[in-house]
């Protein structure tokens, strides 16, 4: 067993700030939040932006915000790799005392006419330098790299939790370069440092490091330090099994809100996306902290399918409060660049949920049947709807609104007076139904006609009847 079996879990994020958070990068996220909190450990959120060039502050508020809405916490600070650069430079120089590393001083130019000789005769273009071995009296007075003194025998050997034991010939592993001829470190030794120092026990990433965990575990070694536990977990791939892009459709996190996703459809989804507990589809954030472990992980490429996000959201919005589901719609407004809504709306929406809830995967779904609370009157009824008020239900529609006059207002008394109506003239209530809907909401598709009445009230209801056969 690794030392950091044993020890407290602490689990960490590092994205590099140069984009939106990808949906991938978003599941690694939530894979190491929910191993910590499942098991009572921290969960930590490193930036890395040693790429000065690339890295911007709106990136880094993205993924803030990009997390913050999927409802990942961290614990303390929020890390700045850049700002520990002096302390990744201490250890590059720690490592050189110790001769775990040594001084280069080849240059660009000296490092590519290697690499053509090497080209030119067939041989590995793997960088070795001259300056390994020198004699330190040799060196010049002149800029040097620190470069890590790699084993050059043998095999460095990774045993992921997720791949299983993982091999690399240190012949294909170069002495890498820790520390820049400018003093800058790399971001393969930052890595490293910020891991060792900010006590993290499991690196979970994407298996695009796998080949870096080789090298960062000779860093780990130079250094004496007691290695992580290695999870290196699948890509996600498109519908179609090729790496996924934006010909797939959305990729950035941000995106998914304002489609209207809801968050906690996206936790339950983006965790089953290559980790299995049985059979397991529809769950809690509760249930996926206390399930959630490193070997239900699958080995291969797990693939986005947009109905499956689509059918888990929609139980995850029938199955939230009312009083929640309220701002969440609110925000994915925003997400999406649409009118915030009137405190009349509110609390229209408010009173409609429970008939909504139950039939929308997305929130643009909700908002769409949620018309007849969010509109205002006159509501002209749509192509379709407007087939359903011919002559025939208007004169229908004329009779049913005295006798909804004085009505009480319930379901069960609703239903009564239009049932009464309906057979007065030979029809079921379903054929009633058409024409009251186009109505009261203007469209085909709607909640209940009662659940409307309900919602809307008795003098709206009798307005927009009114409105409907004048």
């Amino acid at each position: 067993m690794p030392a950091a079996e044993s020890k407290p879990v602490v689990t960490r994020f590092a994205p590099s700030p140069t984009g939106y958070l990808h949906i991938g990068g978003a599941r690694t996220a939530l894979f190491n939040w929910l191993y910590a909190r499942g098991r009572n450990g921290t969960f930590l959120l490193r930036i890395e932006d040693t790429d000065r060039d690339r890295s911007t502050p709106e990136a880094t508020a993205a993924i803030l915000k990009g997390l913050a809405w999927l409802g990942l916490d961290w614990d303390g600070e929020v890390v700045s790799q850049f700002d520990r650069r002096h302390r990744h430079a201490e250890v590059a120089r720690e490592m050189l005392a110790r001769g775990h590393a040594y001084k280069c001083f080849s240059t660009q130019e000296d490092i590519e006419a290697f690499r053509e000789a090497a080209r030119a005769g067939g041989r590995s273009t793997l960088f070795l330098s001259p300056w390994r071995d020198a004699d330190p009296a040799t060196h010049p007075d002149a800029p040097y790299a620190i470069r890590l003194k790699a084993p050059r025998e043998g095999a460095t050997v990774i045993e992921d939790r997720v791949q299983g034991t993982v091999t690399f010939g240190n012949d294909q592993l170069d002495d890498m370069v820790c520390l820049r001829s400018d003093g800058t470190p790399t971001y393969m030794l930052a890595v490293v440092v910020d891991d060792h120092d900010m006590g993290v026990t499991h690196v979970i990433r994407g298996d695009d490091h796998l080949n870096n965990a080789a090298r960062q575990t000779q860093v780990y070694r130079a250094m004496g330090w007691a290695e992580p536990v290695w999870a290196h977990i699948p890509l996600i791939h498109g519908p179609d099994g090729k790496k996924l892009s934006k010909r797939h459709g959305a990729v950035g996190l941000e995106e998914y809100q304002a489609m209207g996703y809801p968050a906690a459809g996206m936790r339950n989804y983006l965790t089953r996306l290559g980790w299995a507990h049985g059979d397991a589809e529809f769950f809690s954030d509760a249930e996926a902290k206390a399930w959630f472990d490193l070997d239900g992980i699958g080995r291969a490429p797990a693939r986005l399918d947009f109905k499956k996000l689509e059918n888990l959201c929609g139980q995850h919005i029938a199955a939230t409060p009312d009083a929640a589901l309220l701002p969440e719609i609110e925000a994915y407004l925003e997400a999406a660049g649409k009118p915030a809504l009137s405190q009349a709306q509110k609390n229209g929406l408010g009173r409609a949920l429970y008939c909504l809830k139950d039939r929308a995967k997305t929130f643009p779904e909700l908002i769409e049947k949620a018309h007849f609370v969010l509109g205002r009157r006159p509501f002209v009824p749509d192509e379709a709807a407007a087939k359903s008020l011919d002559p025939v239900s208007r004169g229908i529609l004329t009779e049913l609104t005295p006798q909804l006059q004085n009505a009480s207002w319930s379901r069960e008394t609703l239903e009564q007076v239009a049932m009464r109506v309906a057979a007065g003239h030979g029809m079921g209530l379903g054929k009633l139904a058409g024409p009251l809907r186009a109505a009261l909401a203007g469209r085909t598709i709607s909640p209940s006609v009662f659940d409307m009445m309900l919602v809307i009230g008795r003098e709206e209801t009798l307005a927009r009847l009114q409105d409907a056969t004048a």
